[in-house]
């Protein structure tokens, strides 16, 4: 079989001047070669590698195994996480190190094991998070510092991140002279923030991140550095940089062994039964073996990157090195310029395997969207190819126009000319040759694919204004492409930019630039010797500023409100932490990977292998004709309804499953999912219901049941009446969004004796499982167990979506009698995720003439997909967001509609994120009507506490909870809004090209106490064990939980007792020790496992204080070692559990938060930076602040996602086509706000709270709003600009921003044409001037 995967050229850059005077990159070809051969009876060499100090040998392997497969199947090491496959994620981030026995140096890089190729680290040295420490070796400092900061939620992306960080550090070490402070390393905090910057979160909302690594930098201000476990605020500098975890260079890990320098091969070739590795040294060595291939037609070969080459990284390296004098000041600019372009290409860990050549011949031979191939050809540069003996020398633009080459042709070098030698000599004297590159991305720091690439090299002495014109007119993407008419005006605006340095200083003054400018003194312009000299001195700013976290610590329960570390970070960062993947698969494991449909609706006749392709190991295919006698296709089962495991004869949305195809690994059971042919047929079929339109006219909707449907609220008709104004029949889509938990869909199933089974899950709601696989096996409830640890993320998509992966797998298991696992890959769990709920909106509202609302009616559309799920609740849900303002009288017909998709799923704040941000839309077009400012339109229509009390009944509570208006008012003061307010406007009259928009956005948050179970033991040597049903998610829930434990079973007052946080463990979730566990969700598990946990502590304090009392009297004083021990010795049960179940008056309560967003819109791109965002959130008595804390600024960042970055797209037939890390974007270090600040409020004592705490999980996330609508304040400057311009009439001030606002949707609404609308009106305005 071909090994396939893209075709990557390495090579070895080093300007140099040739004899033609011509700048060049001098190539030395270094090539891995993958070629199916003929069998072959006798190996000829292994592969020899350490991981982690360890040796490893390989004599066999297919040269398609990657270094994480490896690691993870046949190494005890598994913090590197599968997190992607395509390199965009960074869970799977190693560091490689090379040793170059000539100059006796060894060189350490960073690399993304899941694309690197086992067999390119032959000679190489393997460092994994387990190897800088771990808990028997003792942990690094690195680890030590992310846990300290709190910066670990699911721990699944930490390990990745402390490597990833690692080798910023031991390149600081090897590259800068500069001394550090002891303690400190050689970074510098840039370096230190970039570090992970294209490392992925799900939960921790970076910052803590960003301080863990900057903590570590030789220039970081100790003083900027946020909240953490190390120190507290109001010590000395001194005594805080005292209590880091030291970091000392000298005593760092040796990355490469000494025993491994001595096994050190120039060359390879590594034989297999089918196929052969071949690592010729030289480029004689190649041909020779190119021609030997070409000769044996049954051979087929593929040149692949090997880590024995000069890299992209090598090339920025080259390009930037500032002792060659051998080139002008005009190359060195082109050189640097292309280098920091190069810098935004994909992450540092792919820049340092990936190559120029190979990212050049993917865009020649796959049409692939390359940065580099667009700025080479902007500076003019030209292509050696050899094809056999044959070497041929192109312009860059001809080799890319020319058919794809084939597999043995070789990209030699790249030539970049020498600008000297070519300048128009004819021209004139005082010309200057201009060079800039340009990227519209939605990252700044790159990873990510960009709208646009741009570049230009121009030798200027005049301008012309038709130059705008022409480059749109010539710049049209391709057929299909998205936001065709975005990317051409992009090219514009970038041409706009570069030419407009040159402007003349007068026009300038007057924000203009007329059609022609002559300027003869470009030389001197002190705006071009800005912009393009002194490159090699340039410093990026930090990407995030000193940021304020304020908490006010509760010490009345100790430990609990004290913000302790969360269990288990240090090992989460070290990677021990076990995660359902991590677990050695038993003997004769097999593995399985889901079919899916294609088809939105049709009949599947028939499924079957392309027998020819088929991998060896696969064991066979399990669909509905599988299922046991006596058991269901039930694939999920809950309270509001179930869902089908398999279709039965008939698809209904393309990604449902059709069968899970059993094989000896994940590789090869991935391959065979997809080699099944599916034979569909849709002869005499309805046509599928892909529109919440087509839904309402076909009648096709869920029943809700009336207990959940929520009640209107007051009288409409007299709101109607009292009404000055009338909006009507206006409308707002709102769309999906991907949970992207780090850990995609996993699960395994052990069989076990007399029919029972044993199913470790990463699910959010283990009893659900449980019940969903005895049901499908047609089994007791009481054969089923079980087991979840920990969960690598959730955000609602491990709930109901995980049950059909652990049932799929109990199912096969049960076929094969051997145990059964999955693991999916991204893109089938993008597939099958389901989502948000997608919404259409209609509304009509009546308000007075100050901005009072009197009237809200609303018609929403919800696309809840084919089954049920959770959207039964969703009326009640986003009601509860909704109604965060006083309406006056409030009127709603919600329906579920039932479609051909995906069945929609829980995703945070479900319902609550769609309610709140249609509140903000409603008040801001009140306010747009009115031409009033909205900040006082929101303030005119919160809510008194009788209002509130009308609107959410009991859930409103006592008037004292009613906080929002005091933290409204404490934010406006500690923000500094009406100051920054008027800053604002002064920006935006200043600037043309850039505005700026802020916003305050409140909300109010209904949150539902479920019921939960508990467990807690006391051991024989008084340490304890605690069982709960809630699931450690990343929430922190164990911490809590631990801290409650300690706390409760502290009354028992006796010595020692302070230290019992020490002696409490939190063990997995396991249905059949601990039943009626419930489902993780709501935000409000860990309050209801801790008060379970209270109320088992009180019972084994209520045991013991009778035994307490008699040693007391005796000893005069009891520990609580003796005291334990003497109860075991009298037999008094120390095992205690409870079920919490609250009452009605503690059932329902409300949160409470106010945001203050600012932002700042590029409107040549439609770029927004987020500048600063402000957040008070009410948490009652916290807990745990620093785990509340942490899921607060989590909350937002992924809120941010929903309201500005994240696309989840679908083809025609409702397929998930945003289905990866290349095409769905999630928020990342350099897409926060830049400066985060957050305050928990601190609001007092709630009687029918546990320990006056609050909810914290999901309610701010709905904060993120502030952020999409100050963009809508930024574009509505926009606009109102191009209304000055004459290019847009009075109703400037009313559209539509939509969500997410992606650069697209916010380049629209500034115009896509803004700068030749610009350019028209200047020119009217001079020529009205004479």
């Amino acid at each position: 079989m071909l090994f396939e995967c893209d075709q990557w050229k390495v090579e070895r850059v080093s300007p140099v001047i040739a004899a033609n005077f011509d700048a060049f990159l001098s190539v030395t070809p270094t090539h891995n070669t993958v070629m199916e051969e003929k069998r072959r009876e006798t190996s000829t060499g292994s592969l020899v590698f350490a991981i982690n100090g360890l040796r490893f040998e390989v004599s066999s392997v297919s040269p398609s195994t990657t270094l994480l497969e490896f690691l993870r199947a046949q190494t005890p090491f598994k913090s590197p996480k599968l997190g992607c496959g395509e390199g965009g994620c960074g869970a799977c981030v190693v560091l490689l190190s090379k040793y170059d026995p000539v100059l006796d140096q060894v060189e350490d890089f960073t690399v993304s094991s899941c694309l690197t190729l086992l067999c390119s680290v032959n000679g190489c040295s393997v460092t994994t998070s387990e190897g800088l420490g771990n808990s028997k070796d003792g942990f690094h400092p690195i680890h030590q510092r992310f846990s300290g900061f709190h910066a670990s939620q699911c721990g699944f992306c930490t390990p990745g991140m402390c490597v990833s960080l690692f080798g910023a550090l031991v390149k600081a070490e090897k590259k800068d002279q500069r001394e550090a402070s002891p303690g400190f390393s050689k970074l510098t905090v840039v370096e230190a923030e970039k570090a992970i910057s294209g490392n992925l979160c799900r939960c921790t909302g970076y910052r803590p991140i960003a301080d863990a690594c900057k903590s570590l930098a030789a220039d970081v201000d100790i003083e900027d550095l946020g909240f953490n476990s190390f120190w507290r605020k109001e010590e000395t500098r001194e005594a805080k940089m005292s209590r880091l975890p030291v970091y000392d260079h000298s005593l760092e890990i040796s990355t490469f062994p000494e025993f491994l320098k001595r096994e050190i091969k120039s060359s390879l070739l590594l034989d297999s039964e089918r196929y052969s590795w071949c690592k010729p040294a030289t480029a004689e060595e190649l041909q020779s073996l190119l021609k030997s291939i070409d000769a044996d037609s049954k051979t087929r070969m593929k040149l692949v990157v090997g880590n024995t080459a000069v890299t992209i990284s090598k090339t920025i390296e080259a390009l930037k090195e500032e002792n060659n004098s051998e080139f002008n000041s005009e190359c060195k600019i082109v050189f640097k310029r292309i280098a920091l372009h190069m810098e935004k290409i994909a992450s540092e860990f792919i820049r340092n395997t990936g190559s120029v050549g190979g990212n050049l011949v993917m865009a020649q031979r796959k049409h692939f969207p390359s940065d580099i191939a667009t700025i080479l050809l902007a500076a003019g540069a030209s292509v050696h190819i050899l094809t056999g003996t044959l070497h041929e020398k192109l312009a860059l633009d001809e080799f890319l126009e020319r058919p794809p080459l084939d597999s043995k042709s070789v990209l030699l070098n790249v030539k970049i000319p020498n600008y000297a030698a070519v300048k128009n000599i004819s021209s004139e004297m005082d010309s200057k040759l201009l060079f800039e590159t340009y990227r519209a991305s939605p990252r700044p720091l790159g990873n990510a694919l960009p709208y646009l690439n741009a570049a230009f090299l121009t030798e200027v002495s005049c301008l012309k204004s038709s130059a705008v014109k022409m480059v749109k007119a010539n710049v049209v993407p391709e057929d299909g492409t998205p936001s065709p008419a975005y990317r051409s005006s992009l090219a514009a605006g970038y041409l706009f930019d570069f030419l407009f340095p040159l402007i003349d200083t007068s026009s300038k003054i007057h924000g203009g630039w007329s059609g022609e400018y002559c300027n003869t003194s470009l030389s001197e312009d002190a705006e071009i010797k800005q912009k393009y000299s002194q490159l090699d001195h340039v410093q990026l700013p930090t990407l995030l500023t000193s940021s304020e976290q304020v908490l006010e610590l509760n010490h009345d329960h100790h430990p609990v409100g004290q913000p302790i570390k969360k269990i288990g970070a240090a090992l989460q960062a070290s990677g021990e932490a076990v995660f359902v993947d991590d677990i050695p698969s038993p003997a004769n494991c097999l593995h399985g990977s889901f079919v899916h449909s294609i088809k939105p609706f049709a009949r599947v006749k028939d499924m079957k292998f392309k027998s020819k392709l088929l991998p060896d190991g696969v064991s066979g295919l399990v669909s509905v004709r599988d299922i046991p006698k006596g058991g269901e296709n039930r694939g999920c089962t809950t309270k509001l309804g179930t869902e089908s495991l398999f279709a039965d004869g008939l698809t209904q949305h393309a990604g449902e499953r059709l069968a899970f195809v059993v094989a000896d690994t994940q590789k090869h059971a991935d391959i065979a999912s997809n080699l099944v042919e599916v034979d569909y047929d849709i002869e005499n079929l309805e046509p599928p219901i892909l529109t919440v339109e087509e839904a309402v006219k076909r009648s096709s909707f869920f029943e809700v049941p009336l207990s959940l449907y929520p009640k209107q609220v007051g009288d409409i008709s007299k709101g109607w009446a009292e009404a000055d104004h009338k909006i009507l029949s206006a409308k707002i889509k709102l769309g999906s969004q991907y949970h992207f938990y780090m850990e995609t869909q996993t699960a395994l199933a052990i069989p076990d004796e007399d029919n029972t089974m044993v199913v470790y899950s990463s699910n959010q709601c283990p009893e659900y499982a449980h019940v969903t696989i005895a049901k499908c096996l047609g089994i007791p409830e009481n054969n089923v167990r079980v087991i979840t640890r920990r969960v690598g993320g959730g955000f609602g998509g491990k709930a109901m979506k995980a049950i059909p992966v652990a049932t799929a797998c109990a199912l096969a298991a049960h076929k094969f009698r051997r145990p059964v696992r999955t693991y999916l890959n991204r893109k089938i769990d993008m597939i099958m995720a389901g989502g948000r709920h997608p919404m259409e909106i209609t509304y009509n509202v009546g308000f007075k003439s100050n901005g009072k609302v009197t009237a809200l009616q609303l018609d929403i559309l919800i696309n809840a997909g084919i089954s049920v799920d959770i959207s039964p609740l969703m009326p009640r849900n986003i009601l509860s967001g909704l109604k965060k303002y006083d309406w006056g009288a409030l009127s709603f017909d919600i329906k579920l509609c039932k479609t051909n998709h995906s069945s929609k799923t829980a995703m945070r704040a479900p319902g609550e994120v769609q309610g709140s941000y249609i509140a903000e839309t409603v008040i801001e077009h009140v306010a747009s009507t009115l031409s009033m400012d909205v900040d006082s339109a929101r303030n005119i229509n919160f809510y008194r506490y009788d209002s509130l009390k009308l609107f959410y009944d009991f859930a409103a509570g006592d008037p004292a909870e009613y906080t929002l208006p005091s933290i409204w008012n404490k934010l406006a003061a500690s923000s500094s809004f009406k100051q920054r307010v008027e800053i604002i406007k002064e920006f935006n009259r200043c600037k043309v090209w850039k505005k700026r928009g802020i916003s305050r956005v409140p909300i109010v948050h209904q949150v539902f106490m479920r019921p939960t179970t508990g467990k807690v033991s006391i051991l024989s040597d008084g340490s304890v064990v605690v069982e709960v049903g809630g699931i450690e998610l990343g929430q922190g829930l164990w911490t809590k939980v631990k801290q409650m434990a300690a706390f409760g079973l502290s009354s028992i007052k006796c010595d020692g007792v302070e230290n019992l946080l020490d002696k409490v463990r939190i063990i997995q979730a396991d249905t059949l020790s601990l039943t009626q566990g419930g489902i993780t969700a709501g935000s409000t598990t860990s309050e209801s496992s801790c008060e379970s946990v209270r109320l088992c502590c009180e019972v084994l304090v209520e045991r013991l204080a009778p035994l307490k009392e008699t040693l007391q009297g005796q000893m005069g004083s009891v520990r609580w070692d003796e005291l334990i021990c003497k109860a075991y010795t009298q037999s008094l049960n120390l095992s205690a559990t409870s079920h919490y179940s609250p009452d009605f008056n503690s059932m329902h309560y409300l949160n409470y938060g106010a945001a203050v967003s600012e932002v700042e819109v590029n409107l040549l791109t439609g770029e927004t930076a987020i500048l600063r965002s402000d957040i008070i959130y009410d948490c009652g008595q916290s807990l745990n602040p620093a785990v509340d804390l942490g899921q607060i600024e989590g909350a937002f960042v992924q809120g941010i996602g929903f309201f500005m970055l994240e696309e989840y797209t679908t083809n025609s037939d409702g397929l998930v086509v945003a289905d990866g890390t290349w095409t769905y974007k999630i928020p990342t270090i350099d897409t926060i706000p830049k400066q985060f600040n957050v305050e928990i409020h601190s609001s007092g004592h709630h009687r029918q709270r546990v320990l006056s705490s609050k909810a914290s999980g999901e309610p701010p996330l709905l904060l993120a709003a502030s952020v999409h609508c100050a963009t809508r304040a930024a574009v509505r400057e926009a606009r109102q600009q191009l209304h000055s311009w004459g290019c847009m009439d009075e109703s400037y001030s009313t559209f539509n921003l939509e969500v997410p606002a992606t650069m697209p949707a916010v380049k629209e609404l500034c115009g896509l044409d803004s700068v030749e609308s610009y350019l028209r009106w200047e020119m009217g305005r001079k020529s009205r001037l004479g």
